[in-house]
């Protein structure tokens, strides 16, 4: 990284500046509602292109110990620990057909983990497997979901090309009743949610959009039947095709220089341009991680938390730009560890991302050999501000005569699609093919979604529950008035850059609740002050970010421009800490929440 005391006040001043005026180019009046979701008319672009045909089934209507809903990491990271606490009746649920989740659904060409492979593939150490490359294709991240998934016996009960509709706690049986867009009714003791928070595609809402008379799809649904190739390219469907790609995010990042080697002409239409660090990759070996040894992986996956969680080491294991610049991830991550006085801590800060991205946008330059498109390229903005990307190839395919950069900043945006091109100003590209690299619609998947309603003690629903008093748990799993339904993911719990790391630590805590109530032969339901003291935990200490986010350019983290959400979502003190915390709470206080299933009242 760049010595940051090579940075001045001065030009952190103007830096600032620069970073306001980039961002207001950016900012649109209709925030989040820019975009529309894959549903109704639109509903094609999300659906299944690896399925096949989906096979008629009888519905069911019979009794499982477990019901996972979601078949990607956090689900079949549920289903494996659940295995080891030796429930039987396991059973998940997922709408793709297959297992893998985001894996399943994402195979676009040039598809890879982002987060070194040893330590963002789960369960290594268990299924004694290492990873062929420091950052993974996307295909050996699917097939070892399948991997995991065999070895726990996953596939026994599963429901694949099957989406849940709604959960009714039964007080009758104590169950829930678990309906699907199958017909089944069938009943669960436990419910264990694992939707994920990047599952639902999403378009932007161009006008005209509906009109394009070329090809077009979304990339987490690659159309291989069109375009011809793999995931690795020999994309020869698209030889002399003109082709439009919207979004350069991590997805486009990685699909743009595979689609400019084989199609005839590539308009990469830019809004915002992404930080694109050096990527590196290359094959490894056992010996390079030291996987002979017992528990390589787990330390190795611990070491890389704890780095970029804020805490201290005596050894980088992983030792990539992640490592390098995890200082910068403190606005990132709202539950970075700090350490020493505030103050100092902000003014070095300003310093290393101010040195961090003068790096990144002289990297633009020493790779991109037109000035002009170089510059619509560099990222004006803090470090934190969008997800880091990598690539060593993404800015060389720039240098191509076949590929051209049309930067929508001016103009907010694409203006409008015909039925034959794209709107920009007053040019209209002309294409064959138009791709959404628009990626997902954040938080709204399964339940907070409001498509999964969810029916709890005396009919209430949760939604409704949240929207009065916010949203309530214990640890981000549990709440009052929802029995025995334990739910995985991102609120009001830990959160980090390796999110399969977070979501099996949330996987082995799900599995003991529900090891522990059957053990007592008990429900799983916190009281309202376990709640009330668990949202004053998250509000205690947690640091004031809203600043920092306002300030961003337009993207997901900040809603479109409009600031993070209110109130506390994560633990103030980091990843590794909420981890320690939870594995102490099992040891002495998880009776807590434990109550006998009959002949009780439910506690305040």
């Amino acid at each position: 990284m760049t010595d940051p005391q090579a940075v001045g006040n001065r030009e952190l001043a103007a830096l600032k500046e620069r970073y306001r005026f980039e961002r207001e180019r950016r900012v649109r009046p209709d925030g989040a509602s820019q975009y529309q979701s894959t549903e109704a008319e639109f509903g094609y672009y999300a659906a299944d292109p690896y399925a096949g045909e989906v096979s008629e089934r009888e519905p069911l209507r019979d009794i499982v110990d477990v019901a996972v809903i979601g078949g990607g990491f956090g689900g079949i990271l549920a289903g494996a620990r659940l295995r080891q606490q030796g429930v039987e009746r396991v059973r998940i649920i997922e709408k793709g057909g297959d297992f893998g989740g985001t894996w399943y659904w994402n195979r676009y060409p040039g598809i890879h983990c982002d987060i070194e492979s040893h330590v963002y593939l789960p369960m290594l150490d268990e299924t004694g497997y290492v990873p062929e490359w420091k950052y993974a294709p996307g295909e050996e991240i699917r097939r070892h979901a399948v991997r995991i998934s065999e070895k726990f016996d996953l596939y026994t009960d599963a429901l694949f090309s099957t989406a849940v509709t709604s959960l009714t706690w039964d007080e009758a049986s104590g169950k829930w009743i678990v309906a699907t867009d199958r017909g089944d009714a069938f009943s669960a003791t436990y419910v264990v949610t694992a939707t994920g928070t990047l599952s639902e595609p999403k378009l932007p809402g161009i006008p005209g959009i509906e009109t394009f008379q070329g090809h077009t799809f979304h990339t987490s649904r690659w159309d291989y039947a069109y375009t011809g190739g793999t995931p690795d390219g020999g994309l020869t469907g698209l030889a002399k095709k003109r082709v439009g790609v919207v979004g350069t995010g991590a997805t486009g990042i990685q699909a743009i220089p595979l689609l400019a080697e084989d199609a005839g002409h590539v308009y990469v239409f830019q809004r915002t341009p992404s930080s694109v660090d050096v990527r590196a990759n290359r094959r490894t070996t056992a010996q390079d991680v030291a996987a002979d040894d017992e528990g390589w992986a787990r330390r190795r996956r611990d070491n890389f938390l704890r780095i970029v969680s804020g805490e201290t080491v005596e050894e980088d294991l992983v030792a990539d730009r992640w490592t390098s610049s995890a200082v910068l991830l403190e606005k990132l991550v709202g539950s970075f560890r700090r350490h020493g006085d505030p103050a100092a801590f902000e003014a070095a800060y300003e310093l290393a991302d101010a040195a961090k991205m003068n790096e990144l946008r002289t990297r633009v330059e020493e790779c991109v050999t037109d000035p002009d498109t170089a510059e619509k390229l560099k990222p004006w903005y803090r470090y934190a501000c969008k997800r880091p990307t990598f690539s060593d190839k993404y800015y060389p395919a720039f240098n191509r005569d076949n590929v051209t950069l049309v930067d929508t900043a001016d103009t907010h945006g694409i203006e409008r699609i015909t039925p034959h091109g794209v709107v920009v100003g007053d040019t209209t590209y002309e294409l064959d093919c138009l791709v959404f690299a628009t990626g997902f619609s954040v938080g709204t998947s399964g339940i907070l979604s409001g498509k999964l309603p969810v029916h709890g003690r005396g009919g209430t629903q949760l939604l409704h529950a949240w929207a009065q008093r916010g949203p309530r748990s214990l640890h981000g799993f549990t709440g009052n008035g929802f029995p025995n339904l334990i739910q995985m993911g991102s609120l009001q719990n830990a959160a980090s850059v390796n999110f399969t790391h977070v979501l099996d630590e949330q996987a082995v805590h799900a599995a003991a609740l529900v090891a522990a109530a059957e053990a007592r032969d008990a429900v799983i339901e916190p009281s309202c002050d376990a709640e009330d003291d668990w949202i004053a935990t998250l509000a205690k200490g947690a640091p004031d970010h809203e600043w920092f986010h306002a300030e961003c350019t337009p993207g997901y983290y900040n809603r479109e421009g409009r600031g993070r959400p209110n109130g506390p979502n994560s633990y103030p003190h980091g990843a590794v800490a909420f981890h320690d915390l939870l594995a102490r709470w099992r040891e002495t206080s998880l009776d807590e929440v434990l109550q006998v299933k009959k002949g009780k009242e439910r506690t305040r």
